[in-house]
Parts: structure tokens; sequence; C-alpha cells
């Protein structure tokens, strides 16, 4: 499937989103390995403003989010604009947030989620397996994200059906997440994924 004409296979823009804790950057990070592209982690394009603001336990505002976004937004179209598939971990809890990952699509036009060249996964857990997860990954001090935020980003999480966003059981093996996600998308990758199969 892999071409060398990128206009055949534009390549494709795979966003496995949720809440901090839902495992969104180890299924990211093996999606990206199975299919031999890239991997972008959301968290590495956040400023130090705001990491030692969500680290204090304070929420972010749009106003932070913005510049988040828009630089995630450009390493994306990067990726997209050679004709290469790319994973990303990021959490895009709103459809504001989306659509602006959505626009690294230069062909995007708002609401045109079918033909969108950024697709989204939403891994989908408990509240309380995600809070046991988010304590024990800060005890570990693996993450600046504390537990304490859980909530706000569960509130902030919101989904239009109209985007039909692909909704897993954040518990379910990452082997199998990656498997159904490469199934669903496969006719619109870049990458020749015959061999996972």
């Amino acid at each position: 499937m892999a071409g060398s004409d990128p206009l055949a296979h534009p390549g494709l823009a795979i966003v496995i989103m949720g809440v901090s804790g839902c495992g969104k950057s180890t299924v990211a990070a093996l999606l990206a390995q199975a299919l031999g592209c890239s991997f972008i982690e959301a968290d590495d394009y956040h400023s130090q403003a705001n990491k030692a603001k969500m680290s204090k336990g304070i929420p972010l505002s749009d106003t932070d989010r913005t510049p988040w976004l828009e630089s995630l937004q450009d390493a994306i179209r990067e990726q997209l604009d050679r004709g290469e598939d790319v994973a990303v971990s990021c959490s895009a809890l709103q459809l504001k947030y989306r659509e602006i990952l959505r626009a690294a699509d230069r062909s995007y036009k708002p609401g045109g989620y079918a033909t969108s060249r950024v697709k989204f996964v939403c891994l989908k857990a408990s509240a309380e397996v995600i809070s046991e997860r988010m304590k024990r990954r800060s005890t570990e001090g693996k993450h600046f994200m504390p537990a304490s935020l859980l909530q706000s980003q569960l509130n902030l999480l919101e989904m239009d059906e109209a985007e039909g966003i692909t909704e897993v059981d954040a518990t379910v093996r990452p082997d199998d997440i990656i498997h159904d996600t490469i199934a669903q998308f496969r006719e619109e990758l870049a990458s020749t994924v015959s061999s996972y199969f």
C-alpha cells in the first residue's frame, strides 16, 4: 500500500485521545511501531509554564491550550504533507481542540469529519481505574499530571456523535486496541501493514 505517489495515499494521523492516565501514550507509541511511522507525544509540546501549572494541580485555560494545540497541529501537518502516517497521543477532550488538530489536514473543511486525514480513537475507562493509574504514575514520578486534575478532565471530555469517533475500552490489551485500530483505518493508511495481521 505504500506508494511513491503521496496523493494516492496522502497519509493519516491517528490521534489516540482521552483523559490523562487512560493509556494513550502507550497505545499511540505501539501503534507507531506497528505502522513504522512517527509518534508524536502531545505532552512534549507543552510549555514549561503549562507543565508547572498542571503539576500544581491547576487546570489549563483555553489561553494556555491554544498555542500548545497549534504547535501540535504544525507537527502533524509536517507528516501529512510528506504523505506519511503519524500516531499521536493527545487528550483532545473537546471538539474545538480536535478542530485545531483536524486543520493539520490542509484540505479539511470544518464539519467534514469523515473526510479528514486526522482521525480520533478515544480510550475510555471508569474514573476509579483512571484515578488508580494516575496515582501510581504520579508516585513513580513518571508524569507531571496529578490525580487531582482527573475530574476537571472528565468534565471537559465531550464528543459529538457526528464526529464518528471510535470509543475503545482502555482496559483492553494494547495489542488488541492496535490491531482493531489498524483494521479500521487500513484502507486510508499510507503504511503497508499486512505484516501485522
